[in-house]
């Protein structure tokens, strides 16, 4: 819930400074910013968070601490390049295949009642499936409509 405030926050607070700044309206600009504020905000949880999100992952993967570590820095540099005109396009595409490959860590970790900021076994179980799917899939249309 908090990446979905963070994004709509920032969508429109940019959305208003742009407004200010250029005397028009640039919604897509915008939405880039606003995906990339809340891709930073995301990214610290992994740094934040690493043992809880490292339950996030199958145990047959090793190495998960390098894994969480690894995930947040391309974030951060997805953030940084959805920014730069030139790379929005390759940028929009990879972040889209990103929030796709992600989505089986957070069933996953539904299935297996990850509350990862505590890092324990407690978390909400199935019933955040019903938000988080839906939520990943706005972020995916949100990154395609802003990017392509």
């Amino acid at each position: 819930m908090k990446p979905f405030i963070v994004l709509l926050l920032s969508f429109t607070i940019s959305l208003f400074v742009i407004k200010i700044i250029s005397k028009e309206y640039d919604f897509k600009l915008s939405a880039r910013i606003a995906m990339s504020i809340m891709l930073v905000f995301t990214a610290i949880g992994h740094f934040v968070f690493t043992k809880g999100m490292s339950l996030m992952i199958p145990k047959f993967i090793p190495n998960k601490e390098i894994f969480v570590y690894l995930t947040g820095v391309f974030e951060i540099l997805l953030a940084i390049s959805i920014l730069i005109p030139k790379f929005k396009y390759i940028s929009g595409c990879t972040l889209i295949l990103f929030l796709i490959l992600m989505l089986p860590a957070n069933v996953y970790a539904s299935f297996n009642n990850v509350n990862y900021q505590k890092g324990t076994f407690d978390g909400n179980g199935l019933t955040y499936l019903w938000f988080r799917i839906p939520l990943q899939l706005f972020f995916i249309i949100w990154t395609y409509i802003s990017t392509i």
